[in-house]
């Protein structure tokens, strides 16, 4: 795995548009891209954790200690929706639709602050800016991804080591949850997913603590890459045979250690991955 960018702290939700990689540093609290040609850091007052991009090419992200989606202007992120109403928070990933309609990790509790656990739920944002739950009762939710052509929603459930599917109706309501995969006995006993990534070839899995990134098809492991001593945070492929990965590195700490301390470092590591184009 070859290294394509560092000097982040704890990498989020990387996503490519137009040849250029954004990501999220949750704990650094900046914007990282390649945008305009050198890879920089754009320091934030408030950082998102999950991005995405509406179908108008304007990037949003899950504003992870406020209860909104924000949409990026250039110097910050501007209000798209307010989830006041309905989020308990803190904010996860994000992903949308064809249509614009944006469905977010409402965590339920600070995991990086001892807080009991408690479960989460995902929100659906409408294109008017509506707010509603899309499911509860996620043991912490975490990556998102559509497959089928957008008719199932793929969930990571970090607490459950597992992979969750709903049905999408054509009104976007949730409906049928499934297991889709489950990573603790395809990925290994110390796999607990975080992000995740949809292709032609099956949905890739950052499995965190597992220490690899894992290709499954529903409840069938396709292959998995071993990341070594750094766990692999999130992913996102090009559609080019390339896969982004967001690597950390805990300094030999461990994870909630390292967290608390800002200890850790994250890379992003590029992985030759044939046949990986995006599912549409």
């Amino acid at each position: 795995m070859k290294e394509y960018a560092a000097g982040m702290k704890w990498g989020e939700g990387p996503r490519r548009q137009h040849g250029a990689l954004w990501l999220s540093d949750t704990q650094g609290g900046k914007l990282w891209t390649d945008h305009d040609g050198p890879w920089r850091g754009v320091p934030l007052d408030s950082v998102p954790n999950g991005l995405w991009f509406l179908p108008d090419g304007r990037l949003v992200g899950a504003m992870m200690h406020e209860r909104r989606i924000g949409v990026w202007t250039g110097r910050r992120f501007a209000t798209y929706a307010d989830l006041g109403a309905v989020a308990t928070g803190p904010l996860g990933d994000l992903v949308g639709d064809a249509h614009g309609n944006l469905y977010v990790d409402d965590v339920g509790f600070a995991a990086h602050t001892g807080k009991p656990p408690r479960p989460g739920r995902l929100l659906r944002v409408g294109v008017g800016g509506s707010v509603d739950v899309a499911a509860a009762g996620l043991e912490f939710p975490n990556g998102l991804a559509f497959v089928d052509d957008g008719r199932t929603l793929v969930v990571a459930e970090t607490a459950r080591q597992r992979l969750t599917a709903f049905t999408v109706a054509d009104d976007g309501v949730l409906a049928n949850r499934r297991t889709y995969a489950d990573l603790g006995r395809l990925a290994g006993d110390d796999a607990r997913p975080d992000g995740i990534w949809a292709t032609r070839d099956g949905v890739w899995v950052a499995t965190t603590t597992g220490h690899a990134v894992a290709l499954v098809r529903e409840d069938e492991l396709v292959t998995s890459v071993d990341t070594g001593t750094l766990l692999p945070i999130a992913c996102c492929a090009d559609g080019d045979g390339r896969l982004f990965v967001t690597l950390a590195d805990l300094q030999g700490l461990p994870l909630g250690e390292a967290l608390a301390t800002k200890a850790v470092r994250t890379t992003v590591g590029l992985l030759d991955a044939p046949a990986t184009g995006d599912l549409a």
